[in-house]
């Protein structure tokens, strides 16, 4: 029975399951790898069974691994916390920020939004790191990030965040994206497209398990579609080259169309209710002056794409099509 853990192996653990990797690890802690391999093995005898499965391309964690570093990133965290209070009450406290965020929101959200915030907070570390959904939570739990910019497709089960607050943002539309000489680029059909009208489509997606591969799915299948996915890729950078080329449909989220080449790519929204992947903001249930003020430019930010709040919710992109 483990009665009493050792916080600096908690740290350790958790560090090496954010990294995926011991030798990662060991760069960011300034330790040897075989350091930190033995604090592990010591806080395996401690908890009385394995925590981590070490393999060629990484780590990963047991479930009871799992358990633990969810436990540590909330006992880091509070720890952090604390310091930052105690900082905060002697004046001492420096002004950083942070945030995490996937590539679409680091590209058309985050540059205005910081750069305000920096106008306001001249002397402010700030830092972006980039992280694509689901993952970011625990660090935003541990304090590794202040913020973090995530996003939910439709069909994909929400991330548990237990003791983080999570705010909506903007409901960015998915779009279906067809070749420019695609059967249904022209004529009427080209206001809008009803999945099952596709049925016997080859699509361009994320790989499996990735959301907007599950997103692809949940639609098809509640049009009653198999979808055929035949052209893998997470960057819808090459999913738009793909389809510009004639190899197969896509849906796109909006924001990514934004700023791209149309001329070869025919866009279309859905028939029925508008499906959206839902941009939101997380941060800790104490946010600090910056996160709070990060939070209102990025709200600004949201706003100048051209969207609209509607009550109780972010803000919603609406373009015409």
């Amino acid at each position: 029975m483990v009665r009493e853990l050792d916080v600096n192996r908690l740290r350790v653990l958790m560090e090496v399951a954010h990294a995926a990797s011991i030798a990662e690890a060991a760069r960011s802690l300034s330790f040897t790898p075989s350091a930190l391999s033995q604090q592990i093995s010591k806080l395996e005898t401690e908890v009385g069974t394995r925590l981590l499965e070490r393999r060629p391309t990484g780590v990963t964690l047991t479930p009871v691994g799992s358990i633990l570093v969810e436990h540590a990133e909330r006992v880091i965290g509070e720890l952090r916390q604390a310091r930052a209070a105690v900082d905060a009450a002697m004046g001492a406290q420096p002004q950083r920020l942070a945030l995490g965020s996937f590539a679409t929101a680091a590209q058309v959200l985050v540059p205005t939004a910081l750069a305000a915030l920096q106008r306001r907070h001249a002397g402010a570390e700030l830092s972006l790191v980039d992280i694509e959904p689901p993952g970011g939570y625990g660090l935003v739990t541990a304090g590794d990030l202040d913020m973090l910019i995530t996003h939910r497709y439709p069909g994909v089960a929400p991330t548990p965040h237990p003791g983080l607050d999570r705010q909506p943002l903007l409901d960015d539309p998915l779009r279906l994206v067809l070749p420019a000489d695609h059967r249904l680029a022209g004529g009427a059909a080209r206001r809008r497209v009803s999945l099952d009208r596709l049925d016997d489509e080859t699509w361009i997606s994320g790989a499996p398990g990735i959301p907007n591969r599950i997103c692809l799915e949940t639609l098809a299948r509640q049009a009653g579609v198999e979808p055929r996915v035949a052209y893998e890729s997470a960057d819808y950078q090459v999913i738009l080259a793909l389809v510009g080329a004639g190899l197969g449909a896509a849906l796109v989220p909006e924001a990514v169309l934004a700023g791209a080449d149309r001329s070869r790519v025919s866009v279309h929204a859905l028939r029925g209710p508008t499906p959206a992947r839902e941009i939101s903001i997380v941060h800790r249930r104490r946010p600090t002056a910056l996160v709070r003020e990060l939070t209102a430019f990025l709200r600004t930010a949201a706003g100048d794409l051209g969207g609209k709040a509607p009550p109780g919710s972010g803000v919603e992109l609406r373009y015409r099509v």
